[in-house]
């Protein structure tokens, strides 16, 4: 129906499993320019089709990712929305993943996008984009920081990604964006989870007794206003 509402009355649309498909049959005839996926979060999917991948794992959106990878062309560009723990997990497979994407694409950019923007999916996201053909040398990343909750009824818009599709043409760095140099991160676990560097410093907590103390300076303050109010009357 949507597809209709925009104008393709008739999409080329095929209903198969795509992870049935093994990679290794995939040909250059096969290869894509772009892609733009949001893979399923938490799926599991059957041993025999973990079969068809050369990282084997029972989650749906790492064995989407490997296929995303395989069937770019050279030059190809891709854009995922994934899950953020993709970025940190240390479980063999996605440490394995998250390397094979390194190495083989450039992942220039990391959108961080706040929770509540996918309703019902329980996770925060992230967005990789990625060019197939060359190693990562640096990834930029930007968080998405909203002044309001996200939902149903109030969803992310438009002029919400304005920042960041600005900032992102220069790969700028901000309060909200930063770069992480891929040689610095851990080459073991090839861990992404980078934490703002630009986040301004919190004001530190104030002790018990500076807050009394503020609050007796403003009562004997409020005592003197009062009596020259009385003082007037």
């Amino acid at each position: 129906m949507n597809m209709i509402l925009h104008g393709v009355e008739a999409p080329n649309i095929i209903h198969t499993n795509t992870l049935a498909e093994n990679l290794n049959d995939i040909q250059e005839k096969d290869r894509y320019n772009i892609i733009l996926a949001n893979p399923p979060f938490g799926g599991k999917e059957r041993v025999e089709v973990q079969q068809n991948f050369p990282i084997k794992t029972g989650e749906t959106a790492s064995l989407f990712m490997q296929h995303f990878i395989k069937i770019l062309k050279a030059g190809g560009k891709a854009g995922v929305v994934i899950k953020n723990t993709f970025l940190s997990n240390t479980d063999n497979a996605t440490v394995a993943i998250r390397k094979e994407l390194l190495q083989s694409c450039n992942l220039h950019t990391v959108l961080d996008l706040p929770g509540g923007t996918f309703t019902g999916a329980g996770v925060k996201t992230v967005v990789l984009f990625f060019e197939k053909g060359k190693p990562t040398d640096k990834t930029w990343f930007y968080q998405l920081n909203l002044d309001r909750n996200l939902g149903k009824t109030n969803p992310l818009n438009e002029n919400d990604l304005a920042d960041f599709v600005e900032l992102q043409k220069t790969f700028a760095e901000s309060e909200n964006s930063w770069t992480l140099n891929i040689k610095d991160i851990d080459q073991s676990t090839f861990d992404l989870s980078a934490k703002n560097p630009n986040t301004p410093e919190a004001a530190p907590l104030r002790k018990p007794k500076q807050i009394l103390e503020q609050m007796r300076t403003l009562d004997e303050e409020s005592a003197e206003i009062l009596k020259e109010i009385w003082e007037m009357i």
